[in-house]
């Protein structure tokens, strides 16, 4: 089972979506958007992704430019800032036992498999 956080308005998000479907993968879709991760989850996803919680944040969103750019956050209130923003949030992610990617290019969330 593949846990995969989708936005259905990002075309990388649908394209790296479809991708999983075309190898048969089952796949439980969150829609990040309307369902937000909380801090906890958010931070079990920036473990399983091994990176630091500001690789995840969309730095080029509106929000964080006008709201968090330029601030000294620790990785707890960068996380706070996603949870708050889940726009923020890059996308797509896709989850798989204990390995997590960030399809960015999409084809990327194929190494999952």
């Amino acid at each position: 089972m593949i846990t995969f956080y989708h936005n259905p308005r990002c075309s990388k998000s649908r394209q790296a979506l479809n991708l999983l479907e075309e190898k048969g993968e089952t796949i439980e879709v969150v829609r990040y958007l309307e369902t937000p991760p909380s801090h906890q989850e958010l931070k079990q996803v920036i473990e399983l992704l091994g990176i630091a919680p500001i690789d995840l944040v969309r730095t080029q969103e509106e929000v964080w430019k006008t709201t968090y750019k330029n601030k000294n956050l620790s990785d707890e209130q960068i996380i706070d800032a996603m949870v708050q923003n889940p726009k923020l949030i890059e996308r797509p992610i896709a989850i798989k036992g204990t390995h997590a990617i960030i399809g960015r290019p999409p084809q990327q969330v194929l190494d999952i498999l």
